[in-house]
């Protein structure tokens, strides 16, 4: 991006607000999941060259930063707001906070734009396929299947603080059945699943 709000910059600041490995590694699946529906609405919107580079940029960087100050701030008083105040101190691009805010439900703020949807619908999903990739013996996210993942979710223990309810609601947020919603998303972190440390480990 032309302004240098970027997603390299997104990136280098999740890893120094951030000591847990597995929070970043969330940041970088959320990322995954988001980006894959901001280059689907690009391509709905038909744009080509910068201006699709630049847009799907955004979804890229709303899901790195999503939780970027939650190892720091985990309460639901600070976060995420301790972060976007950060952040529009900064000057980063306000649909990309205002997604940020929309993706905690306490903060009152309505999922408005689809990159709000798209931050919904990815965050806990992103989560919960990664549960279901390191409970197979070869912690990849390549043998997870839509099949599984929808009799994993009936499992109340299975991830328990993953809300269910989320995914549910973000699929019909984004007019997608969850099938499609947890295929496009299996799709997008196996494409990256180097990145996310879940290729296979056997």
């Amino acid at each position: 991006m032309a302004d240098g709000f970027t997603r390299e910059r997104a990136w280098a600041l999740l890893q120094e607000w951030t000591a847990s490995p597995s929070l970043v590694k969330h940041g970088l699946a959320v990322e995954a999941c988001t980006r894959y529906y901001g280059v689907a609405e690009a391509a709905r919107l038909g744009m080509v060259g910068t201006e699709s580079d630049d847009f799907i940029e955004l979804y890229a960087i709303a899901g790195l930063l999503h939780d970027f100050d939650y190892d720091k701030h985990p309460s639901l008083e600070e976060h995420p707001f301790v972060g976007v105040r950060f952040l529009r101190e900064q000057g980063w691009p306000e649909v990309v906070l205002h997604a940020i805010l929309a993706h905690a439900d306490y903060s009152g703020t309505p999922r408005e734009t689809h990159l709000d949807k798209a931050l919904f619908a990815c965050d806990e999903l992103a989560g919960f396929l990664t549960a279901c990739a390191l409970v197979k013996p070869s912690k990849s996210i390549h043998e997870v299947e839509i099949a599984g993942v929808k009799k994993k979710m009936k499992d109340k223990a299975f991830a328990r603080a993953v809300l269910r309810e989320d995914i549910i609601n973000g699929a019909e947020l984004l007019g997608l059945s969850v099938d499609e919603h947890i295929g496009n998303c299996v799709k997008a972190m196996q494409e990256r699943a180097a990145l996310l440390g879940l290729e296979s480990q056997g």
